[in-house]
């Protein structure tokens, strides 16, 4: 029989040939040269179907496992999935696929199921491969929340058998996925760990209520920014916000994701993208790239200037993207994940968040243990006192050669 990810592998290169064919047709029709992104074509199915079908209940609807391609069609149909299933994230969405492989080279591969020729779920998965931070394939990395996201039971062994097979196939330490939910409570041969948090909390329409929302402490804060006269402003590209991200992560000893990783974010996922910096008298104070999904607004990457402590600004900024994306309609504020025991995990919880674990799977292959790659582990800690110490221009420099490996 063939494998699920070879009769998945068969079926893309079949779509791509025919879409080939049908750019090269059209073009000739048009006395033009083909181009990218302007093909339609059959999507073959050859002699594979059985390796899918034998997972499905009705033997009468055709359950197909899919890899996911290059068409803008084929892409559409995936991204309009992730926005109405109700188990997908933001980080579900085909446009991480570009990011990944164009920004980092790690290799990708985004399965979705077809039962009767309609999508019924997705599993977006990439492998990351150093001798410093191990070998895994993951739903996602760079991302914090993955996994399967599927509307049928079908859909969803059909995903974990692909992912299970695939891992055993690269030799991978551990496969992991980044769940929001429980996805295999009662299965022993996925594990957990108790390491991750994230912060929801729903925002009304209304200022005050948002604001009266934020414990007093925090909500001094905030006023505090007011009255110094801050103010938020909306940029077109990240060179202000990653000038003050940058000056963050240096202070706490973290790598930096290189410049052309947010710039790439921005011009990937675009209006749902925003670049937001907090400014005092023209002076940069701290700046956040944040993403909007549904009805939810995630502030995602950010960061400060050392001016930001003085006047409060990282707390005036995450009220100020609070308040504009309560103003355009958003009712879901994430702000996203943090570690137990750190200085963002409590920053989020002294704004009035609640932390919900994150309830992350993974299963081991070739490792024998789960992974500890995290500022924590004490094995990091000279590394960290030796970047904060680094000038800031090296720091930058060789940031980006190092945060490719960890996801």
């Amino acid at each position: 029989m063939t494998s699920i990810i070879e009769a998945a592998a068969e079926r893309r290169a079949a779509r791509a040939k025919a879409e080939a064919e049908a750019a090269t047709a059209l073009a000739v029709a048009a006395g033009k040269p083909a181009s990218p992104g302007q093909t339609q074509g059959s999507d073959p199915i050859g002699d594979s179907r059985v390796a899918d079908q034998a997972l499905g209940s009705d033997p009468e609807v055709p359950v197909l496992i899919q890899l996911l391609g290059t068409s803008a069609d084929e892409r559409a149909r995936w991204d309009a999935f992730v926005e109405t299933c109700p188990d997908a994230t933001f980080f579900h969405r085909s446009g991480w696929q570009t990011i990944i492989e164009q920004c980092y080279g790690h290799p990708t591969w985004f399965f979705y199921v077809e039962e009767g020729g309609v999508i019924t779920g997705v599993l977006p998965l990439a492998r990351m491969k150093s001798r410093m931070f191990g070998h895994y394939l993951a739903s996602l990395p760079f991302c914090v929340y993955g996994g399967v996201a599927a509307t049928t039971d079908t859909a969803r062994a059909l995903l974990d058998k692909a992912a299970e097979e695939l891992a055993a196939a690269l030799g991978v330490g551990h496969l992991e996925y980044r769940n929001y939910a429980p996805a295999h409570p009662d299965q022993s041969k996925w594990q957990g760990k108790d390491l991750y948090y994230t912060f929801r909390k729903a925002i009304s329409g209304d200022d005050e209520e948002n604001l009266n929302a934020i414990p007093r402490k925090q909500r001094a804060m905030v006023r505090k920014g007011i009255k110094l006269n801050l103010q938020g402003e909306v940029d077109d590209n990240v060179d202000r916000m990653f000038t003050a991200y940058a000056h963050s992560v240096h202070r706490l000893g973290t790598p930096v994701f290189p410049k052309k990783y947010f710039a790439l974010l921005k011009q990937t996922f675009k209006d749902d993208c925003e670049v937001r910096v907090i400014t005092q008298d023209g002076k940069l104070v701290a700046g956040v790239l944040s993403f909007f999904f549904r009805d939810e607004v995630l502030p995602y990457y950010g960061g400060g200037m050392d001016l930001a402590r003085e006047v409060a600004g990282n707390d005036f900024m995450y009220w100020n993207l609070m308040q504009a994306s309560a103003a355009k309609g958003y009712r879901m504020f994430d702000f996203g994940r943090s570690k137990k025991g750190t200085g963002a995990f409590d920053f989020k919880k002294n704004w009035g968040f609640t932390a919900q674990p994150l309830p992350y799977e993974y299963q081991l292959f070739a490792a024998d243990a789960l992974p500890d790659v995290n500022p924590l582990n004490p094995k990091y800690q000279l590394f960290i006192k030796l970047w904060k110490a680094m000038p800031l221009p090296l720091a930058n420099a060789l940031g980006p050669y190092i945060v490719k490996n960890l996801g």
